[in-house]
């Protein structure tokens, strides 16, 4: 009689415990959907995504129909993958949440700037739904976007800190976002008239100048490795480049030219959590005008001879990026007209109570100074969000600083986690277009996802 009644028992309780199951709410609707419903680029190529609300357990097929106007398949452009019929056969990996085409003009073709493609989301693998931005016409020239509603995608990979393992820049205009892996680069070369060095302060990286101009001279003998930690409470802001984008305030002096007058300078290519490489990936650098341009002298601490590579300005882009891994440029931000904001992990400062010191953050939200893109904090006990027009324009003061935004926008301490809701934010782009531009979640505790950002901004005031 016990045996039955403990089975009895057990039986009640895994009927509870089902009960319980069945009553939690289901997961709602994962939907695909495209990022924008428009889209413009000038260049030879471009990605298009389509985006899941979440990432899915199996890999799922997406069908995308294309309809192209005043514009032949194979002839004026194409689709990798390529177009059966007119569709774009892709799928979603398992564990991931989106899945990406590439359109490509083809060589040496005319156009008026009329063209443009329809895409369209026909079909997507059960359970996975069909959501409400289905439809995306890109145009072959560019456009001013009237305002969307877009999620950044800061993730890369599934290693503990990829949540902010892209940096994202984000042209509001063309509705294009542009996630660029952080450890990609170190260096970058300013394309305008003078002659600047940068470094990349998204991969927590800090430099210190040595009083030697021979770089095969230097070795680890000058250097205490813990004089170029930074974050977590140590470090000077003299080890990293200025937070605001001033570039007469860089690590890097300017590149004289004067050879003699150009310092060799040890970098420590990654890190804002106080530690430092270990010597053998420590690198030496020495900078040298050549011609308009750039050569860099580069080894490794230890190493007895250098290498050299010479980089070209470019005037169409802020900077043009060096990989010391790769020894070769690498591609990063777009072309300096066709991006506002930065957002990503990023070396920044703070206070302690003893002065500022660096320190490493995640959702930093920067703008474009360097293209004179300038924004502006406006709270909602003045004007709502959705109330805010051009004739509100007037008495606006606009910040050229880099860190207008910065991490003004959101909570991530003291117990509260999310968005600031009080208040939103204006940018002015290279063209004079004014958009008005809130932060909708960034977190699970305001309904968001970390490394995902999502934003909503609308056109305010169009450019002459």
């Amino acid at each position: 009689m016990k045996k039955i009644a403990k089975s009895l028992l057990l039986i009640a309780f895994l009927g509870s415990f089902n009960a319980c199951n069945d009553d939690e709410p289901p997961l709602p609707d994962n939907l695909a959907a495209f990022e924008s419903t428009e889209k413009g680029f000038e260049g030879e190529e471009t990605q298009i995504k389509v985006a899941l609300s979440r990432a899915v357990d199996v890999a799922t097929p997406v069908s995308v129909t294309l309809t192209p106007s005043q514009l032949a398949y194979d002839t004026d452009f194409t689709t990798t993958p390529a177009a059966t019929n007119n569709t774009i056969a892709l799928s979603v990996p398992a564990g991931q949440s989106s899945v990406s085409f590439k359109v490509s003009k083809k060589a040496g073709i005319l156009l008026d700037g009329d063209e443009s493609i329809a895409f369209k989301i026909a079909s997507v693998g059960s359970p996975a739904l069909i959501g409400t931005n289905s439809g995306l016409k890109l145009s072959f020239k560019a456009i001013i976007s009237e305002g969307n509603t877009i999620q950044l995608n800061g993730i890369a990979g599934s290693e503990p800190g990829s949540s902010a393992a892209n940096s994202v820049f984000l042209d509001l205009s063309s509705n294009v976002q542009t996630p660029v892996l952080r450890d990609s680069w170190d260096l970058g070369f300013y394309g305008a008239a003078d002659f600047r060095v940068i470094i990349n302060a998204s991969n927590g990286a800090s430099a210190l100048m040595i009083d030697k101009s021979d770089i095969n001279a230097v070795s680890a003998k000058d250097l205490v490795p813990d004089s170029l930690a930074v974050g977590q409470g140590t470090g000077k802001l003299g080890l990293v480049d200025d937070a605001k984008g001033d570039l007469t305030k860089t690590v890097i002096k300017e590149v004289s030219a004067t050879d003699a007058d150009n310092k060799v300078y040890i970098l420590n290519r990654k890190g804002g959590s106080g530690t430092v490489l270990p010597a053998d990936q420590l690198y030496k650098i020495r900078v040298l005008r050549k011609g308009t341009g750039y050569s860099v002298q580069y080894a490794k601490l230890n190493e007895t001879t250098f290498k050299t590579v010479d980089i070209a300005k470019d005037a169409a882009y802020n900077f043009e990026y060096l990989s010391l891994e790769k020894g070769a440029t690498v591609d990063v931000e777009p072309s300096k007209d066709r991006w506002d904001l930065e957002w990503g992990y990023r070396m920044y400062y703070t206070n302690f109570g003893n002065g500022l010191i660096p320190y490493g953050f995640s959702d930093l939200v920067f703008t474009n100074k360097q293209a004179k893109v300038e924004a502006a904090e406006v709270l909602t006990s003045t004007v709502t969000f959705d109330a805010f027009a051009e004739s509100n324009l007037a008495g606006i003061t606009f910040s050229t600083d880099a860190d207008a935004i910065g991490s003004k926008w959101r909570v991530t301490s003291g117990g509260t986690v999310g968005v600031k809701t009080d208040r939103f934010y204006l940018i002015k782009d290279p063209a004079g277009n004014v958009y008005k531009l809130r932060f909708v979640s960034f977190h699970a505790n305001d309904g968001g996802e970390r490394g995902k950002p999502k934003l909503e901004y609308k056109l305010v005031k169009k450019g002459a």
